[in-house]
């Protein structure tokens, strides 16, 4: 039966024994917030499971040891949502880090595969997923939420000697490394999307003032929505910041003539809207604009997808693990290489993507931060 930890005391109990491996999760709500709310942290030694209560006085201080440890590899599965809720909670990530579904990707297992898949994969257990959407913030839980969170790392520890495994055998453990490392320091570093406006389709339609008016909502509502904890939609919805974007209304009394018509309109931040449409951002001159790919664009991409497609065929990876589309048009665009696609991956990628880009007219420029 798991240990459900309620004190500091009992948690450094814990810690007394030096492991040199735990396994790390953590249940969250996030539907009324912009970041996650943690609620539960399940830690797996190697002949026990803890469910630390981090509701509890003390306990996120508590967890900071376990977390910042330096000798302590934490094994995870998709870390990503769970580093921000540690990194809110605790101001501390996990950290060395090794993330299970990261892992399965790099040793030709499974790109993106979940949890569940990984651990019947490797154990030939099937784990029930009837608590997925509990409310993790009641106390007491239930029995039901207890054992399905247990299992969460029960098994992690036997996915994690799977894939070493594997690892080992075609020398990947350094590309395993690198990538849960830069996972980590991206969420130290997170302040938001510089250029929000690019993943936007809606962008790619609207002039490059209007893309500017754009970007400035855009910038503002992130930093409103991480002030006030709300959700970005809650605060400024995406429509609405286009259409503010594209047709700016003449002076503040038209824009709240304009709230008055629309229900999800945020009337009490009408100043602040206001302020951040009509106000020119320091970096806006070098912004990149949002546009419709040309033929000779998309034709492009597709010779930069092949290669990779061969390439990833040649390291028995699957599809997506290499380089995702989005990276390849970021390249192409600029012809520099995305952070992203950095370390092991330029390495491998930039023998056959560079002649392409030279094909191109677009020089390889260096790595960008």
């Amino acid at each position: 039966m798991p240990h459900w930890i309620n004190t500091p005391a009992a948690l450094d109990a814990h810690l007394q024994r030096r492991p040199t491996r735990i396994g790390l999760d953590t249940e969250f709500v996030r539907e009324r917030t912009y970041w996650p709310q943690l609620a539960l942290v399940q830690i797996a030694l190697e002949d026990d499971v803890l469910l630390v209560d981090p509701l509890a006085p003390g306990m996120t201080e508590a967890l900071r040891p376990w977390l910042l440890d330096p000798s302590i590899t934490k094994v995870m599965h998709s870390a990503s949502e769970d580093l921000v809720a540690f990194k809110v909670a605790c101001n501390a990530l996990p950290s060395p880090l090794f993330d299970t579904q990261i892992a399965a990707a790099i040793a030709g297992v499974a790109a993106g595969i979940g949890y569940q898949k990984l651990v019947e994969r490797v154990t030939g257990i099937a784990l029930p997923k009837g608590e997925t959407r509990s409310d993790w913030l009641r106390r007491p839980l239930s029995e039901s939420q207890l054992h399905y969170a247990a299992d969460d790392v029960r098994y992690l520890f036997a996915v994690h000697d799977f894939l070493q495994a594997e690892l080992a055998a075609t020398g990947r453990q350094g590309w395993v490394e690198e990538d849960c490392a830069r996972f980590v320091d991206n969420a130290a570093h997170d302040e938001g999307e510089r250029w929000p406006h690019l993943s936007m389709r809606s962008a790619q339609f609207l002039d490059v003032e209007a893309q500017r008016r754009l970007v400035r909502l855009l910038r503002w509502r992130e930093t409103q929505a991480r002030t006030s904890d709300k959700p970005r939609s809650w605060i400024l919805d995406n429509e609405l910041a286009v259409a503010l974007a594209r047709t700016p209304p003449i002076d503040k009394a038209a824009l709240l003539r304009l709230f008055d018509t629309q229900p999800k309109a945020p009337r009490k931040l009408a100043d602040a809207v206001w302020q951040a449409l009509s106000t020119a951002l320091d970096d806006e001159a070098s912004m990149p604009v949002a546009r419709n790919a040309t033929d000779d664009d998309k034709a492009q991409v597709k010779r930069l997808q092949d290669a990779v497609s061969a390439r990833s065929q040649e390291l028995g990876l699957p599809d997506g693990v290499l380089a995702s589309r989005r990276y390849l048009e970021a390249l192409q665009e600029s012809g520099q290489w995305p952070a992203a696609l950095s370390g092991w991956r330029r390495q491998e990628l930039a023998p056959a993507l560079d002649p392409i880009l030279d094909r191109s007219g677009l020089a390889p420029a260096p790595a960008t931060g």
